[in-house]
Parts: C-alpha cells; structure tokens; sequence
C-alpha cells in the first residue's frame, strides 16, 4: 500500500501518470477516490498524486490533531515524494491544506485550484458572511455537496458520491480555524495564479463568499458554473476537466 509516515501518521497517497505534479486535495465528503473523473484525463500529461487527509479514507488520524495538521501532512508528504514544485487543485475543506501550503510556500506552487472552497482561514468577515448565508438545517453535508438538480436527474451518481463518504472513517466534525491559518494579510500577498471555481447552485460555499474570496487575490480567476453545486468536480466531471486544465495549461 502507498503509505507515507508523516507527523505520527500512516498517509494514504497514490500516483499515477509523468509529468509536472499535481496534487488533488478532496473535501470533507470525499477521498482519493473523489477524483476518479479527473486522475483519467489528467494522468496523461501530469504526475497525479491523490492523498487522503488523515481521518479520510485509508488515513487515520492517530494522533487526533485533525485539520491542524492538514498543511504539514502535505508538505511532508511533498518532500517525502521529492516534489520541489507543483500545481494544487483543491476541493471545499482540501482548501485549507492547499492554501496553507500555497502562503508558506509560494515558490513550491505553480497554480492553485479552489474549487467551491475559500480555504476557511483566520478571516472573521468571511466567517461573518458565510455565517450569514447558511441556511439553517441539519441536512448533512453529504447530501447538500450536490445540487438538488444533480440529485433529480442522476440518482446513480448520487448513490456514488454517498457511497465514497461512507468510506472514511468516523471522526468529530471539522470547526473552527487551527492555530497558523493563513491571515487575509497573508492571501492579499499570494501572487501565484489562483482559479477560484464554483458552482452557481452550491448552497455549502455559495458564490458570494468565493468571490468575495477571488476579490482579495492579486492574481485570481473567477469562474462560476451554471446548474451545479457544491462538488462541481463530480457533477460535471468533463467540464470540470476542461476548465481547470486550460487553466493549468496557461501556468506550465
């Protein structure tokens, strides 16, 4: 098995493909797996390391340090895979690994990805925000990643996606912002290329916040797609594809 020993912890990872790096980062309703419609595609021209954040899929989180850990498991695991330089694509709660990598090491990352996620950092406005626009219910998250359309139309697929969450293990939800976020001080100074993607029905990270996001990077793209949520990788994985691999392309 692909195991890495990381910060007191066995982190699952696979690789597939050659090229210039790139890592996917899933979020809180995934796995390595999450990404079966892009390592497909993407492995035919990039080196393609998918990880399960430890708590995730194959990664117990031992220690129970949780999403404090998050951005140093990456940079281990980066430095363990001899990776100087890479290009992220990260997914809702994968966010806060990827950005928390990109602030410390900006030089390490060619262009990042935010799909449906503002990296839910130290930003008491933003937090105030989403707060703001949280529909109250006790929904699960795992049923309000996908957009009541996607659900309508491909009951299939949305068997799926559940079926991949029930793959994780049990582990106490994800609150608050650890100790070393990054600082909207800190995102103001990111020059490296960023997309911030979304979906237009995503009732999780609604496009407000991540334009509100997008707003505060020197060096962003703002891209919203029409008839998709919160998991707009998953929902319309060709799309999806497209748009983050010309993305990419115009960052090599």
């Amino acid at each position: 098995m692909p195991y890495a020993e990381v910060n007191g912890i066995r982190l699952f990872h696979e690789v597939a493909g050659e090229g210039e790096p790139l890592v996917f980062i899933h979020g809180a309703a995934g796995n390595h797996l999450s990404w079966w419609q892009q390592v497909p595609t993407f492995r035919q021209q990039y080196r393609c390391i998918t990880i399960d954040q430890r708590g995730f899929g194959r990664s117990e989180d031992t220690t129970g340090e949780g999403p404090a850990r998050y951005t140093d498991d990456l940079e281990a695991l980066l430095d363990g895979l001899g990776v100087q330089r890479c290009s992220i694509v990260a997914q809702s709660l994968g966010g806060r690994a990827a950005l928390g990598f990109a602030v410390r090491h900006p030089e390490r990352v060619r262009a990042l990805v935010m799909a449906d996620t503002w990296g839910f950092f130290d930003w008491p406005e933003q937090q105030e925000r989403a707060r703001a626009l949280a529909q109250a219910t006790t929904t699960p998250l795992v049923h309000r990643a996908l957009a009541q359309s996607f659900q309508d139309r491909e009951p299939a697929r949305t068997f799926l996606y559940r079926q991949i969450e029930t793959l994780n293990p049990p582990r106490p939800a994800v609150t608050g912002t650890p100790a070393g976020s990054p600082t909207p001080e800190d995102v103001r100074r990111l020059s490296i290329p960023v997309l911030c993607l979304v979906g237009a029905e995503d009732i999780v990270t609604p496009p407000p916040l991540i334009r509100a996001f997008h707003a505060l990077l020197p060096n962003a793209e703002y891209v919203e797609l029409p008839g998709l949520g919160h998991s707009v990788y998953f929902e319309d994985g060709p799309r999806f594809n497209e748009v983050v691999g010309t993305f990419l392309s115009q960052h090599q």
